[in-house]
């Protein structure tokens, strides 16, 4: 479906808001059971107001925006695709293994993580198929996807293996644009 005029790409880093929150994730386990409770609680309120930051900037773009048509416009979707996306990140179990030409990765959860793994990774997979020379296989399976990234290219090889899962997820320049796109309606997910 042609992307119209107005829904044009931004610089929304929901991505890096998802990596923020996995790396303010991390915990001491020296402290006591009552901190680690507070952390967890300090975590899904950074994460929260995380999310919130980025919605509040696409509504401020539309806002600004003039061409902005409001009757195709679905904050909601991006919601629950920042949903997926901190599920994935920082929730998903993943295995790597190297094969030839660069690596398979089996990523699944149980229930709402299994859920946005369904979504996001096979929708990624065919977004980044031939970009840096990259051929993406996306396969479902019952309680996981089966993910394989490999090029002809050595160095790229290299990148596809020091990459992994969650680098492989954060690669290519599309997102920005499809989180616009998801929220005005353009492209849903």
């Amino acid at each position: 479906m042609p992307t119209s005029d107005w829904c044009r790409p931004l610089l929304l880093l929901s991505l890096a808001v998802s990596m923020q929150a996995q790396a303010a994730g991390g915990h001491d386990h020296a402290h006591g059971h009552h901190q680690h409770g507070e952390h967890h609680a300090a975590q899904h309120m950074q994460v929260g107001q995380a999310a919130f930051g980025a919605i509040q900037e696409i509504v401020r773009r539309l806002e600004a925006d003039p061409r902005t048509d409001w009757s195709k416009v679905d904050l909601e979707a991006l919601r629950q695709h920042l949903i997926d996306m901190h599920e994935v990140t920082l929730h998903a179990r993943v295995e790597q293994r190297p094969i030839d030409g660069g690596l398979e990765m089996r990523v699944g959860g149980e229930g709402r993580v299994l859920e946005a793994v369904r979504r996001m990774v096979p929708a990624h997979a065919r977004a980044m198929n031939g970009q840096q020379g990259w051929r993406t296989e996306a396969r479902e399976l019952k309680d996981a996807v089966l993910l394989r990234v490999t090029a002809s290219e050595p160095g790229q090889v290299a990148k596809i293996r020091g990459l992994g899962f969650i680098g492989f997820m954060a690669s290519g320049d599309h997102h920005q644009a499809h989180h616009l796109d998801m929220a005005t309606g353009c492209f849903p997910h």
